[in-house]
């Protein structure tokens, strides 16, 4: 079962790209050329019926002069608190002798 976050990644990543190929002019043919696929691997792409390759993702950025970014965001569970440092004990001075002598 797909997990509905990741089809709604996948389907922003898609409407990206639609949206830049569509500002360029360009058809799916094109695009696929400019990428050394097919059309019907871009139609695929463009349906979001399956998670997009990395590799595909870099060759479509690049067809389109964009650049492709991954960010890593908590989804689940805030990131872990480092354990709190300990820090020595806090010694005292020994208590000094005066060496002067007293009359």
């Amino acid at each position: 079962m797909k997990d509905i976050r990741d089809e709604a990644l996948y389907a922003g990543v898609v409407a990206q790209v639609v949206a830049r190929r569509t500002e360029l002019g360009l058809s799916q043919r094109e695009l696929a050329d400019l990428c050394g696929t097919t059309q019907s691997a871009i139609a695929r792409f463009e349906s979001a019926s399956r998670p997009p390759k990395l590799d595909t993702l870099a060759a479509v950025a690049e067809a389109l002069d964009c650049t492709l970014e991954v960010t890593f965001r908590a989804r689940t569970r805030p990131a872990r608190t480092p354990p709190a440092q300990t820090r020595p004990a806090q010694t005292r001075p020994a208590p000094t002798r005066s060496t002067e002598e007293t009359p």
